[in-house]
């Protein structure tokens, strides 16, 4: 090979390494952008001279599957402190809080018991009775709220993910096609995919595989892909089967089948946050509220109807309360209605839980049931009477219509206080109407209105703590769950900026190194260039020897 051609060999070299010098430089801020490198090798073919065998991306897939997982992870913790920090700020303020409206309640009722005939201590009764009952309402709508936000942000989650999937598969084809014509993949798209898979990854938990050397696909744990080869699947915002307010991920299958999956396997991203955060902490702060508020009414109406009012009448309730809450699954084939009350004798068995009872047998007679806790999975002993065609448990009881019209493996989810809160609402409106009096019935008699003080000091909330204490035990519940969340996140997102540290060490650019670079390849483009002038020199040279 002549001076001239290994000096053009060297020329396009420098040229290729100043090319991708200078586009390390131009993408140093590009997110996804991993640093490329020139690769050189000797002349082939026993030819003399340099070559370019690659522009070599920069790029450990082992590093960036350990950082997405890490990713993931902080997204989800992440998704869930935002929505717990919330819950928190509400229970744990002192003003807005449920203590301190108790506590006025209790004092009202001290003043009442010191006057009980007394027109002012009557109203003041009434007074801050409403203004307890105010609050429950207050605090079930504010939950509610949340709980219709996470669903609309289970939508808008699961719409980019289907988004991001598309584009994936979009640019698996693209890249396959280009490696077809040209036997390499562009950086460029091989960045952007991998860059789409991080962004995936904060919204949902994803596994990732190579496929024929190139081809990527991702799944969910549970090993249902979104992204095949050239294929993607999505993702459906559904209503529950259980609890048709509800948002749940439902999964389009390749057959075109739609199956609900499980909400224990849709773990990490911001989705997989809001799912954990809607079943740990929202559904049991809600359950909490309404137990509390149920234990309180139910026990303040038993006292009451003790005592008389001014009128010398029997005490009626002091609270209304909203009714447990009763759903059939979908699936079911039976068509019995059941619906739910409190059973007002066994309401120290009330606990801040949901139920599944599932039909397991309903051609025994009576028909047998199972009864599941939903939040620890045990098994929940209940008895049926086929005189009145009840089932009762857990301090609630089902009326079924017509059990003939059961079948086996019909199922009905059993909320009986998460929406109770919504209900509690002071029932009396004469504060003549305050049963104050013991069976004497006197004007003057406070014997009921002591009872009714009295109660602040019973374990009236699931048999085992006073109102005070079960409020205090849900504020410190929560605040529990937010530190823990919070000490996981500093922890998880420590981890995410080490793994970024070890990508960055790996794929990202150094500017002082590029700069470095830029003057080194220059000088090998001069050096290059002297070379085909020495050539030329030397024909010259040569040239005139002739003359």
């Amino acid at each position: 090979m002549s001076m001239f051609s290994i000096g053009l060999s060297g020329l396009n070299a420098a040229q290729n390494a100043l090319t991708t010098t200078s586009n390390n430089i131009s993408n140093v801020y590009t997110p996804g952008y991993n640093r490329e490198i020139t690769v050189l090798g000797e002349g082939s073919g026993g030819t003399q001279g340099v070559q370019v065998n690659d522009i070599e991306r920069q790029f450990n897939q082992y590093v960036a599957d350990q950082l997405n997982g890490a990713v993931s992870s902080s997204s989800a913790l992440d998704a869930y402190q935002t929505q717990i920090n919330q819950i928190d700020s509400l229970l744990a303020d002192q003003d807005a809080g449920l203590a301190p409206l108790m506590q006025n309640f209790f004092s009202s009722l001290e003043d009442l018991a010191s006057a009980p005939s007394d027109p002012a201590a009557r109203q003041g009764v009434l007074g801050a009775a409403d203004t307890l009952s105010a609050q429950f309402r207050a605090f079930d709508s504010y939950l509610q709220d949340m709980q219709d936000g996470i669903n609309s942000q289970i939508r808008d989650e699961i719409t980019q993910i289907n988004n991001q999937s598309e584009q994936l598969a979009s640019l698996n084809r693209e890249i396959s096609l280009a490696k077809a014509k040209t036997g390499e993949a562009p950086n460029a798209l091989l960045n952007q995919r991998d860059q789409l898979v991080t962004e995936m990854s904060e919204r949902i938990g994803v596994e990732l595989t190579v496929q024929d050397g190139s081809s990527y696909r991702v799944s969910l744990p549970g090993g249902q892909p979104l992204v095949a080869g050239t294929e993607s699947y999505q993702l459906k915002a559904v209503a529950s089967a259980s609890d048709p307010q509800r948002v749940v991920v439902g999964y389009q299958d390749p057959g075109g089948g739609l199956q609900r999956l499980d909400e224990d396997s849709l773990q990490g991203g911001s989705l997989g946050g809001l799912i954990q955060f809607r079943s740990e902490t929202l559904d049991r702060t809600q359950n909490q509220i309404g137990q509390l508020a149920v234990s309180m009414a139910v026990a303040f109406n038993k006292q009451h109807a003790d005592g008389y009012d001014l009128d010398g009448n029997s005490g009626g309730d002091m609270f209304d309360i909203g009714e447990p809450r009763v759903f059939a699954n979908d699936a079911n084939s039976g068509g019995a209605t059941v619906t739910a009350s409190f059973n007002i004798d066994k309401i120290e068995d009330l606990e801040a839980a949901d139920y599944e009872v599932k039909v397991s047998d309903a051609s025994a007679s009576p028909p047998t049931f199972e009864v599941t806790r939903k939040d620890t999975g045990e098994a929940v002993d209940a008895s049926f009477d086929a005189t009145e065609n009840t089932l009762t448990f857990g301090g609630v009881t089902l009326g079924i219509d017509d059990p003939s019209a059961l079948a086996d493996g019909d199922r009905f989810e059993v909320q009986p206080v998460r929406r109770a809160a919504g209900g509690f609402d002071t029932a009396i409106s004469d504060p003549d109407k305050i049963a104050a009096a013991g069976e004497t019935g006197a004007s003057g008699d406070n014997e009921n209105a002591l009872a009714l003080q009295g109660l602040q000091d019973e374990m009236s909330v699931g048999g085992s703590a006073t109102l005070s204490q079960a409020y205090a035990s849900l504020v410190g519940d929560v605040g529990n769950r937010t530190n823990v969340v919070q000490v996981n996140l500093a922890a998880q997102q420590g981890l995410t900026e080490q793994l970024s540290a070890v990508k960055l060490s790996e794929s990202g650019v150094n500017l002082d190194e590029e700069a470095a670079n830029l003057i080194r390849y220059q000088q090998y483009y001069q050096a290059n260039a002297k070379v085909i002038d020495t050539a030329t020199s030397v024909v010259d040279t040569i040239l005139g020897l002739r003359g």
